[in-house]
């Protein structure tokens, strides 16, 4: 099977010699799995195997290269090495052996050991043969059992290789679904991520919770809401199409460390109470920063102004200023509730223009600038001059500083 391997298997290609490496130790994992399948990644995921002194090596490697250390587990003695363009996890051998290390994991084909002084694949599982059927076949249900978040990583899992899961593994999960409530909020944070900014993980994403795996995180989501999920994929492809500069934003990623994309945000809109207030409390349950709370709930509050009659330039004013980048989201949410493309044609227009003064202010005066013309203190009217100032040039009745400063004024002594 050596000619299938990909680069990431041969340790020339790793981050470290592999001269620092004690004998034996063995790849495992994704990254072999990966291989065997062909698959290429440009950040390299590595993990392997040691029979003792996983940590002590780990920390050697990191300090040899100056890289970032982290002790993932020190019970079960776990660390990982962080480098410019890849990770490198080390682990102590679960059992007496690497076949009882590898009997204890989750699928078969990630039950896969590569010996990389030998190239020998050691698979005592018949991964290798589930990999050729492309088919995601759990070790036991007891395995299952004694890490639920494996229940929902094989809808992850499946969604991300094109694979399906076995019918007795599909059975074990719905069994064992009840399982999935033990698991902290942030281990199912992650899973999520990746499935809510994949179009091709929808159908798994649908799946999962007819198998009453998000039931317990959603509890406002209904089947229905799970089936928005698609119409969000295909509203955002009708989008795409017509504004192909809009895919960028859609597949990126909001701040923070966690990968949660805008895509995702209107995912997760659909899944969340409508009311804004009760989803900050389900996604602060989830672990969810501010920010993409924030996002959420913005989009869910903004979404239905798209569907009411064509707003004056000063209400769009106004929607551009909250909405921000969750503009993109509200013009999903809109369309998937029955608002046209057409309709909401033009802000998406002035949304995409850096030019447009509505979406994208360009102030013709600061708040100093009125405090010195018009000899007045900061105070909260200088922020409301400002902003009438704006629409007065949205609407053509300034254009110069000069012509804003005189507008101020009339507001000043009309006030």
């Amino acid at each position: 099977m050596a000619s299938l391997f990909s680069s990431c298997l041969f340790p020339e290609n790793w981050p470290f010699s592999l001269e620092l490496l004690p004998q034996p130790a063995y790849m495992v994992g994704g990254a072999v799995r990966d291989a065997i399948l062909g698959r290429t990644r440009e950040y390299l995921d590595l993990d392997f195997v040691l029979p003792s002194n996983a940590v002590k090596v780990a920390r050697q490697i990191a300090t040899h290269y100056k890289a970032g250390f982290v002790l993932l587990d020190s019970e079960r003695q776990i660390a990982r090495v962080v480098f410019p363009h890849a990770t490198a996890d080390f682990a102590q051998q679960e059992g007496d052996c690497l076949e009882a290390d590898l009997h204890r994991r989750d699928f078969t084909v990630n039950a896969i050991a590569y010996n990389p002084r030998t190239q020998e694949i050691i698979d005592p599982l018949q991964g290798c043969a589930d990999i050729k059927k492309h088919l995601l076949r759990m070790v036991s249900p007891a395995n299952l059992e004694d890490d639920p978040l494996r229940l929902l990583r094989a809808y992850r899992q499946a969604s991300q290789l094109g694979f399906s899961i076995e019918t007795a593994t599909q059975a074990a999960i719905r069994a064992l679904a009840s399982h999935i409530a033990k698991v902290a909020p942030e281990r199912i944070r992650v899973e999520l991520s990746y499935m809510l900014a994949s179009p091709q993980a929808t159908p798994w994403l649908i799946g999962a919770s007819e198998d009453g795996l998000l039931a317990p995180f959603f509890k406002s989501a209904t089947p229905e809401h799970f089936h928005q999920l698609a119409e969000v994929d295909t509203a955002a492809n009708q989008l795409t199409s017509r504004w192909p500069q809009l895919s960028e934003q859609l597949q990126s990623y909001v701040r923070d460390t966690v990968k949660t994309t805008w895509l995702g945000i209107a995912k997760l809109a659909c899944l969340v109470n409508p009311n804004p207030e009760i989803a900050e409390i389900e996604l602060q349950e989830l672990t969810y920063s501010r920010a993409k709370i924030k996002a959420v709930t913005t989009a869910l509050k903004l979404f239905p102004q798209l569907k009411t009659p064509l707003m004056t330039l000063r209400e769009q004013y106004f929607f551009f200023q909250e909405a921000g980048a969750v503009f993109i989201i509200t013009a999903i949410l809109s369309v998937i509730h029955g608002q046209s493309v057409e309709a909401i044609a033009p802000l998406i227009s002035r949304y995409l223009n850096p030019d447009d003064l509505v979406a994208h202010p360009t102030p013709l005066v600061s708040g100093r600038d009125i405090m010195v013309a018009l000899k007045t203190p900061a105070s909260p009217l200088v922020g409301k001059l400002l902003t009438e100032i704006a629409i007065a040039q949205i609407e053509g009745k300034v254009s110069t500083p000069e012509e804003a400063i005189a507008f101020a004024a009339k507001l000043v002594i009309n006030h």
